[in-house]
C-alpha cells in the first residue's frame, strides 16, 4: 500500500522559510516522478511542483518558481520542497504525490494527506 506522510508545515511570516518532508513507503520510490500540490480554502488542487525519477529534471509553476525548491533523497525514500519568501498567497494544504510514471511531473496516482501552511503576520 502506497504511503505518503506530509510533515514540516506551520505558522510563518511574510518572507520567511519553510521546509516540507514526504516520507514514502509501500512503493519503490526510486523509479517513480514525485510532485507536490497545494489547495487553498475554496480552490481547487494547485500542482506546485514535480521531480523526476532520479531527480535530474524539475518543474515548477510560475507563481512559486524562484522561491520554492523541490528535492529528493532516494535514499531515504523522501521527497522535500523548500519553501522560501512565503507570501500569504501561498497559504494551503501542501499535498505530496506519487506520480503515474519515472518522468511525469504533474499527473498523480496517490496523494498524502497533507501539512498545512499558513503565511500570516
Amino acid at each position: 500500500e502506497v504511503q505518503l506522510v506530509e510533515s514540516g508545515g506551520g505558522l510563518v511570516q511574510p518572507g520567511g522559510s519553510l521546509r516540507l518532508s514526504c516520507a514514502a513507503s509501500g512503493f519503490n520510490f526510486n523509479i517513480w516522478a514525485m510532485i507536490w500540490f497545494r489547495q487553498a480554502p475554496g480552490k481547487a488542487l494547485e500542482w506546485v511542483s514535480g521531480i523526476t525519477n532520479g531527480g535530474y529534471r524539475t518543474a515548477y509553476s510560475d507563481s512559486v518558481k524562484g522561491r520554492f525548491t523541490i528535492s529528493r533523497d532516494n535514499a531515504k525514500s523522501t521527497l522535500y520542497l523548500q519553501l522560501n519568501n512565503l507570501q500569504t498567497e501561498d497559504t494551503a494544504m501542501y499535498f505530496c504525490a506519487k506520480s503515474t510514471t519515472a518522468l511525469d511531473t504533474r499527473t498523480y496516482s496517490d496523494l498524502g494527506q497533507g501539512t498545512q501552511v499558513t503565511v500570516s503576520s
